[in-house]
């Protein structure tokens, strides 16, 4: 079959048996069968090539915005739990799988997935061929989207073609302020064992201000593991408020939407953190806005990193890391001012994947060391940063 016209690609399913359909501001038309609650979302389309942490993705705040078609087959295998979710607020529009959902299979499942989508009200559609949408990302960029799901089979397909061009898009969008926290609070929470669940940080050594464009949990206790106590504030917090809370370190949160957009009032409040001399770290969206407050530029990607195996070199060390990435933007290398180095490369398409200010003990990265999902290799990032607080306190 030949793609280079994405509309003449025969389709999987009819649309006589469709139960839901995914539209794309094209025109072009995928149907499937609905899964998750009935209704009409809105987005970009991604794709995410994780082959683990289903859960983690759909409730990651990084994918605000976003209809994450998963690249593996098997979604919903070990059902869901309450444990392992990112956010309880805003993450995903919509889910799109080429399998119906599959019978939860682990001990720690407490009901199937589609159970869980209703109980969020997440649409979803299955039976997509998701390599013919994957490869028409590839080819054409990131489009919009609408996914649609009505039992009755019933669609109004121009409309949906209308709804998903009309759609603005995530260039220009700061969706930061709607997945972040509207009050500062305090987290203790650390990983989680299978002996005995999540653990809880009760002797802090360190307090680390945490500001929230959209943070993930597993984030938050990887800090706690390292002895600190953090205060999370919401992605509006002035650096008065920041620095009132006594912080040993400020870190910048991942988060959604156009770094540029959200740079409008995080970016001062980042440049007098990084003037104050106070250690800073930033990751995904932080690690954008960091290098706006530098003076350097963001800009858009054709398709984005989105899975849990992107190989990223450590120019520090030499070494190479295989990495978990949901970025759609990302830092332009020749926009770098003097005085800041690139630190992390990525070996998939050479983008930047990390940066340090020379001198001073504020750095940051593209992807996410937290593991959740995906590997765990990066994890070194979090002590480099509490080093780095340390050695500055001691």
């Amino acid at each position: 079959m030949s793609y280079e016209n994405n509309r003449d690609a025969v389709d999987l399913n009819s649309e006589r048996t469709a139960t839901a359909v995914l539209v794309l501001g094209d025109g072009t038309v995928f149907h499937g069968f609905g899964i998750g609650a009935e209704g009409d979302t809105v987005g970009e389309v991604c794709f995410n090539t994780s082959m683990t942490g289903y859960q983690e993705s759909l409730t990651d705040p990084s994918f605000a915005g976003q209809l994450i078609t998963f690249t593996f087959p098997h979604i919903g295998n070990v059902g869901f739990n309450d444990e392992d979710i990112e956010t309880s607020g805003i993450a995903a529009n919509g889910l799109i799988i080429r399998a119906n959902i599959t019978d939860p299979a682990n001990w720690r499942a407490v009901g199937p997935l589609d159970d869980w989508l209703k109980t969020r009200k997440l649409v979803g559609i299955s039976g997509v061929d998701t390599r013919r949408l994957t490869h028409f990302i590839r080819k054409s960029g990131a489009p919009n989207g609408v996914i649609a799901h009505r039992k009755d089979g019933q669609f109004d397909i121009a409309a949906l073609k209308e709804k998903a061009a009309s759609w603005p898009g995530l260039e220009g969008m700061d969706l930061a302020k709607e997945v972040s926290c509207k009050e500062p609070y305090e987290w203790t929470e650390a990983s989680w064992h299978i002996q005995s669940g999540y653990g809880k940080q009760e002797t802090p050594k360190r307090h680390i201000v945490a500001v929230d464009y959209g943070v993930k949990r597993n984030i938050l206790r990887c800090l706690a593991d390292l002895g600190c106590r953090i205060t999370v504030v919401p992605a509006t917090a002035t650096y008065d408020e920041i620095m009132a809370l006594k912080p040993d370190g400020i870190f910048l949160a991942n988060g959604p939407g156009d770094p540029a957009a959200t740079g409008e009032y995080a970016v001062p409040v980042i440049r007098q953190c990084v003037d104050s001399g106070v250690p800073t770290f930033g990751i995904c969206l932080g690690h954008q806005m960091l290098a706006l407050a530098l003076g350097a530029k963001t800009m858009k990607m054709h398709q984005g990193h989105r899975g849990a195996n992107q190989p990223v070199k450590d120019l520090t060390t030499g070494k190479v890391e295989i990495t978990s990435q949901n970025h759609g933007f990302v830092v332009t290398r020749d926009s770098l001012p003097d005085g800041v180095t690139e630190t992390h490369k990525s070996l998939f398409d050479g983008v930047v994947e990390g940066l340090q200010i020379d001198g001073k003990p504020v750095f940051s990265v593209q992807y996410h060391p937290e593991a959740s999902p995906g590997p765990q290799d990066s994890q070194y990032l979090f002590k480099r940063f509490i080093d780095l607080v340390d050695r500055k306190n001691a």
